[in-house]
């Protein structure tokens, strides 16, 4: 199975349809809800909701998901039925195969229900597909639509003397990369106040769109770079942490003590990872969507964007 473990929820919701050609006398029987079986709008209905909540059984490698609502509806013609199915989950990954499937075995039911009125060739079932989905990465962007500068600041004086290798930091670059920025300013600084003060300084003069910083957002005696940050920032946006925070707190207990804090200076945008690998990259699998719709959505020197409901 796919790994979705740093796939922020976010709201997701699929529309699939399936129709159902069969001759005209057969719905009506439909219409009318009289088969020898009962109603078979009623039973297909509960069996496409039953279908959607059980696709990851049905289908090997799909993801298990709480589906929060699951409807199934129908177009009735003179020769067809078309069935709609909608799915709706908060999760990891989209709920297109719950809505295709929910849609594929209502018809199938309807099908069954009615094939003692009919021929073999008299019925089938066909142009099955997804109609719509919203969430995810088809909804909340992870990519710029055009190249922004930005930089990584790595804090640590291990790393800085040559005893260790930079793994978070060169993380967050190369994703950065991938998302569309360009160019990125990668640099190493020991955990000195006055050296990360004059760095932030000279990047948010420079012109950069993004700046992280990697390290020293814990409780350590040289854990700098918070009580260095928060002093420069013109414009404090809680959110942005918080929301790593909290993503990090569902997958390792710890994420609670970072201090990171992110807001502008000037009209950079500054975010504070911590130092680890995980730390990292959990933070900004969190965080990125937010980033990019800040940075696409602001005006230059206004710092303006589309608050939590995301209209600019």
């Amino acid at each position: 199975m796919k790994d979705v473990g740093l796939k922020p929820d976010s709201l997701r919701v699929a529309r699939a349809s399936a129709t159902l050609h069969a001759p005209a006398h057969c719905i009506e029987l439909l219409r009318s809800g009289e088969t020898e079986k009962g109603d078979a709008l009623k039973t297909a209905r509960v069996a496409g909701i039953l279908a959607a909540k059980r696709t990851d059984e049905l289908i090997p490698l799909c993801h298990p998901l709480p589906i929060h609502r699951a409807e199934v509806s129908y177009d009735l013609a003179q020769t067809s039925v078309r069935v709609t199915a909608e799915v709706q989950t908060i999760g990891p990954t989209g709920v297109e195969m719950e809505a295709l499937t929910a849609a594929s075995l209502a018809a199938l039911t309807l099908y069954d229900m009615l094939k003692p009125y009919c021929e073999p060739d008299d019925m089938h079932i066909g142009d099955c597909r997804l109609e719509r989905k919203t969430g995810g990465k088809s909804h909340y962007r992870r990519h710029l639509s055009q190249p922004r500068a930005a930089a990584v600041v790595v804090l640590s004086d291990t790393v800085a003397s040559g005893a260790a290798q930079d793994t978070a930091g060169a993380f967050v670059r190369d994703a950065l990369v991938e998302a569309g920025f360009d160019p990125v300013d990668y640099r190493v600084l020991a955990d000195d106040a006055d050296a990360l003060r004059d760095a932030i300084g000279q990047l948010s003069a420079s012109g950069v769109a993004l700046i992280v910083t990697v390290g020293g957002t814990g409780l350590g005696p040289r854990d700098i770079t918070v009580d260095t940050v928060s002093p420069l920032l013109d414009v404090e946006i809680p959110g942005i942490m918080e929301a790593a925070r909290a993503f990090g707190q569902r997958r390792m207990p710890f994420a609670m003590l970072s201090r990171g804090v992110a807001g502008y200076v000037g009209d950079a945008l500054l975010a504070t990872f911590p130092g680890s690998r995980g730390g990292a990259s959990e933070s900004l699998a969190a965080t990125l969507p937010g980033i990019v719709h800040l940075l696409e959505t602001a005006r230059r020197g206004g710092r303006h964007a589309g608050g939590y409901g995301g209209d600019a």
